[in-house]
C-alpha cells in the first residue's frame, strides 16, 4: 500500500466535499437570490464538509500506518512453530522478523531462507494485502459518512462558521499540545536517565570534580578503572571556546549592525546584510573542515614564528571560527533592535546639536542596550551548544585549563562521544552523557528565559 496515494485519494475527496457542501448551502433555500437567508457564508458549510471528510480519515490513516506493521508483524510470529521462537532472545527475534519482511518483499538475503521463514513471508504477505484492502474499504466508508452527515445538516439555519471555527480550535489544541508534550517528553527522558547516573555516581562528584574519564580502563591503576566523571574540566572548556568566540563575534557583530542600520547607503545594506547572514545558513560541519583544515594549521604555524606552543587542536582555532559562525545572529539581532528604536529620539538628539557619532553612543546605544544584551545572550546559548567545530578543531582531551593554547573538549563533545557506537545503558558511563545533557538544557535554557525577559522589557519600554 502507498499512503501518498490514499492520502491524495482523501485530499481529492475533501476538494469534492467543499464544493457540494457550498453548493447543498446556495441550493437548499432556493437559489442565490435567498443566500442572505444563511447563517454563514457559503464557503463555511464547504469547510464543514472538507472537514467530517477529512479528518476521521486523516485519523484512521494515521494510526493505520503507524500500527499495521507491528499487527502483522505479530500475526506471523504467531503462525511459526513453537519450537522455532522458543527461547529466542529480543534480538534473535527481531533478526527473524528482519529475514520474514526482507523476503517478503524480495529484498536479497544473505543466506537460504528455511522453509518456515518462506511459509511465514507468504503469509506476511496475505495478511499486508488483507489489510490494504480493510483500509481502503473504511477509507472509503468514512468519506461516504462524513459526505452523507455534512449533507444532512447542512440547513439556512445550520450554524456552519461556529462549527468550522471550534473544529479548527480543537486541531489547534491538540497541535500544540503535540509540542508541548514532545517538550515535557524529551526533559523527562532526560531527568529521569540522569536520576539513574547519580544513584551511581554522587552529584557532588560530577558537578565538582576536576577528572573526566570515563572510559573503561584496562589496568587497575588507571584513573578510569572506578570511573572519574568530573564535569568541571567540559565546563571550563565550554566556557573557555564559548568566551573566546564572544570576544569575536560581539565587536565585530555589533560595529557591523551599528554600521547597516546607521551609516550604510539603502544599496549597501541592501546586498551587504544577505551576505552576513549567508554565514547563519552554513552547515557546522563546513565550519569545522575550515577550523581544522585552515584556521588551526595557521595558528600553530604562526604559534612557532612568535615561539609559542599552539596545539594542533586547539580552544583558541575552535573559538574564532565559532566566533565567525556567531557573527550573523549578534548583527542581526542587534540591527533589528537599533533600527527598532524610535526615530523621535534621533530627531531630539539631532535638534539639541549632536553629531551622528555622539547620538549613536548616547541615545541609540543606550535605548538598544536591553535588545542587544538579549541578543548576545542567545547567541551565547548558540555557541554552548556547538558540537562539529569544537570536535574537529578543539579535540576530545577533556583538560581543566584556561589557556586558549591548549586542547579542550566540551560538554556537547563529550555527549557525542558517550553515545557513539553500541552502548549499554545501564552503565555509569552512557548515563553520563544525559547528566550531561540535563545540565546543558538548564543552562541553556536560563540564558534564553534571561534573554527573552530582557528583550520583553525591552519591547514594552519602546513600542
Amino acid at each position: 500500500m502507498n499512503p501518498s496515494l490514499l492520502l491524495f485519494v482523501v485530499l481529492i475527496a475533501m476538494a469534492l466535499a467543499y464544493h457540494l457542501g457550498r453548493k447543498r448551502a446556495i441550493g437548499v433555500v432556493g437559489g442565490t437570490a435567498y443566500i442572505n437567508r444563511l447563517h454563514s457564508l457559503p464557503a463555511y458549510y464547504g469547510y464543514y464538509a472538507a472537514l467530517w471528510v477529512g479528518l476521521p480519515a486523516l485519523l484512521l490513516l494515521l494510526f493505520w500506518v503507524g500500527l499495521q506493521g507491528q499487527i502483522l508483524t505479530a500475526l506471523t510470529l504467531a503462525e511459526l512453530p513453537a519450537d522455532m521462537t522458543a527461547g529466542l532472545s529480543e534480538g534473535q527475534l527481531s533478526l527473524l522478523t528482519s529475514d520474514i519482511r526482507n523476503y517478503a518483499s524480495g529484498n536479497l538475503m544473505g543466506r537460504e531462507p528455511s522453509p518456515e521463514v518462506v511459509a511465514a513471508a507468504a503469509h506476511y504477505l496475505r495478511l499486508q494485502q488483507i489489510a490494504n484492502l480493510s483500509l481502503w474499504a473504511l477509507i472509503g466508508a468514512l468519506v461516504l459518512a462524513g459526505m452523507a452527515w455534512a449533507w444532512q445538516h447542512t440547513k439556512p439555519g445550520f450554524r456552519a462558521r461556529n462549527r468550522v471555527e471550534s473544529i479548527v480550535m480543537l486541531v489547534l489544541i491538540l497541535f500544540s499540545s503535540i509540542a508541548i508534550l514532545t517538550t515535557l517528553g524529551i526533559v523527562l527522558s532526560v531527568l529521569f536517565e540522569s536520576i539513574r547516573f547519580f544513584q551511581k555516581v554522587p552529584w557532588t562528584e560530577f558537578l565538582f570534580g576536576t577528572k573526566w574519564s570515563p572510559q573503561i580502563a584496562l589496568r587497575a591503576e588507571q584513573v578510569g578503572a572506578s570511573g572519574a566523571f568530573g564535569a568541571i574540566p567540559l565546563f571550563t572548556g565550554t566556557l573557555l571556546i564559548s568566551f573566546i568566540a564572544m570576544l569575536l563575534a560581539v565587536p565585530v557583530g555589533l560595529l557591523s549592525a551599528v554600521y547597516l542600520a546607521e551609516y550604510a547607503p539603502r544599496k549597501v545594506r541592501a546586498w551587504a546584510k544577505p551576505v552576513l547572514e549567508i554565514l547563519a545558513g552554513i552547515p557546522t560541519v563546513v565550519y569545522g573542515f575550515f577550523a581544522a583544515l585552515t584556521v588551526a594549521p595557521f595558528m600553530r604555524d604562526l604559534g612557532v614564528t612568535l615561539g609559542l606552543d599552539i596545539a594542533s587542536e586547539s580552544a583558541l582555532a575552535a573559538g574564532l571560527v565559532m566566533g565567525i559562525m556567531i557573527i550573523p545572529f549578534v548583527s542581526s539581532l542587534s540591527e533589528d533592535v537599533i533600527n527598532a528604536v524610535p526615530q523621535s529620539l534621533r530627531d531630539g538628539s539631532y535638534a539639541l546639536g549632536a553629531t551622528q557619532s555622539e547620538t549613536i553612543r548616547r541615545v541609540i546605544f543606550p535605548a538598544a542596550l536591553p535588545g542587544i544584551v538579549g541578543g548576545v545572550l542567545l547567541a551565547v546559548s548558540r555557541a554552548i551548544g556547538e558540537t562539529m567545530i569544537v570536535v574537529m578543531a578543539a579535540g576530545l582531551a577533556a583538560n581543566l585549563t584556561a589557556n586558549p593554547l591548549d586542547s579542550v573538549t566540551t560538554v556537547t563533545v563529550q555527549i557525542v562521544t558517550l553515545l557513539t557506537g553500541d552502548q549499554e545503558f545501564d552503565s555509569a558511563k552512557t548515563l553520563a552523557a544525559f547528566a550531561l545533557g540535563l545540565t546543558l538544557f538548564v543552562v541553556t535554557l536560563i540564558l534564553n528565559i534571561i534573554a527573552l525577559h530582557i528583550v520583553r522589557k525591552y519591547r514594552e519600554q519602546y513600542e
